[in-house]
C-alpha cells in the first residue's frame, strides 16, 4: 500500500543531513529506518526553529502514525535534503509530510513520507492544544512557501 502526500499542505522547514557510512545495511544502501530518523530530524529542526525547544517538561509532541514511500535507494557518501511541509493543523494535531532527495540531484525524490504529530501532556498523555506558532499555520494553507512545488511522486 502506498500513502500519498496531498496537494495541499505548506513548505515550513527544509533541513540537509549527511549520508553516514553506518546508516547503510548489507545490501549498501541506506536501511529504510534511517528514512525515518531523517523526516524525524526535519520536525525536530523545525519545531525548535519556531518555538525554541522540541517539548517541555509538561507537554510535546508525539506520532500518532507515520508512513514512508520509497522510491530509489539512497548510498554514500553524501547528503541528503528533507524538505518538510505540513497540513491544516487541528486543535490538538497536525499531520507532517516530508520529501527526500539528495542534495547533489535536487528535485529527484528517493522517498516521500509523513507522521501526524499529535501535541500531549507528559503528565498523563492526555491531548493538549497545539502551541501557538503551530497553530498560527491555520488559515496559510493551500499556498506554498516561495516558488517549491509538492514533492513529485513517481507514477504507480
Amino acid at each position: 500500500m502506498r500513502l500519498d502526500i496531498p496537494e495541499h499542505k505548506i513548505l515550513v522547514h527544509e533541513v540537509r543531513l549527511p549520508i553516514l557510512w553506518g546508516d547503510m545495511d548489507v545490501l549498501g544502501h541506506v536501511n529504510n529506518t534511517v528514512y525515518f530518523r531523517y523526516m524525524e530530524q526535519a520536525r525536530v529542526t523545525w519545531i525548535e526553529a519556531i518555538s525554541g525547544q522540541v517539548q517541555s517538561d509538561t507537554e510535546g509532541p508525539v506520532i500518532a502514525n507515520t508512513f514512508c514511500n520509497f522510491y530509489r535507494p539512497l548510498v554514500y557518501p553524501g547528503d541528503v535534503v528533507v524538505k518538510l511541509y505540513v497540513g491544516s493543523p487541528g486543535r490538538t494535531s497536525i499531520d507532517t509530510y516530508a520529501s527526500i532527495e539528495r542534495a547533489d540531484e535536487p528535485g529527484a525524490p528517493y522517498a516521500a513520507g509523513g507522521a501526524t504529530l499529535v501535541w500531549v501532556s507528559m503528565a498523563d498523555g492526555r491531548p493538549l492544544p497545539l502551541p501557538g506558532p503551530i497553530r498560527a499555520l491555520e488559515g496559510h494553507l493551500p499556498a506554498l512557501k516561495g516558488n517549491d512545488a509538492p514533492p513529485a511522486l513517481p507514477p504507480r
